[in-house]
């Protein structure tokens, strides 16, 4: 899609915000864009990212979900976002300590854990357990969920 194209699907829709998500955005965005959309919508930006590029300035909710901790990758990815309104970890049962001390995380941060969804519906249920349970064990977490996914929405 062209940017125009872009501009013309946002507004479409009478909603505030515009998340921008899916794969890794921030490979695809830079400062000139983030400016058009601005102006041409009206609207507010947020982004999800994993934090392993720099973001242009100008994004109004910053979402980081770091791919840190999940067993079958190969190292720890930097993260080189500056800050992070929201940290959002998948809980695939990791040491979740580290996460409080993300480069990006400040006072005001919201850390929400979020249930490793499966098709195997008793290994669901058991990941989201433990999620729960860990949320409850540390107040500092607040428990997410993928909605869509448990209304069973592609």
């Amino acid at each position: 899609m062209t940017d125009t194209d872009i501009i013309r699907a946002v507004n479409l829709y009478k909603a505030d915000w515009v998340v921008l998500t899916g794969g890794e955005p921030s490979l695809y965005i830079d400062a000139d864009f983030i400016r058009l959309l601005h102006q041409a919508t009206g609207k507010k930006i947020a982004i999800e990212t994993n934090g392993t590029n720099r973001l242009p300035d100008g994004i109004d909710w910053i979402t980081v979900s770091p791919k840190t901790g999940i067993d079958d990758m190969i190292g720890e990815p930097e993260i080189k976002v500056e800050h992070a309104d929201e940290i959002k970890v998948v809980d695939v049962g990791q040491d979740l300590e580290s996460y409080f001390d993300l480069p990006c995380r400040g006072e005001k941060t919201l850390m929400y854990l979020q249930p490793c969804y499966v098709a195997d519906k008793k290994t669901r249920e058991s990941n989201t357990m433990r999620t729960v349970r860990r949320v409850l064990q540390d107040p500092r977490w607040t428990l997410s969920l993928q909605i869509h996914r448990y209304l069973g929405i592609p």
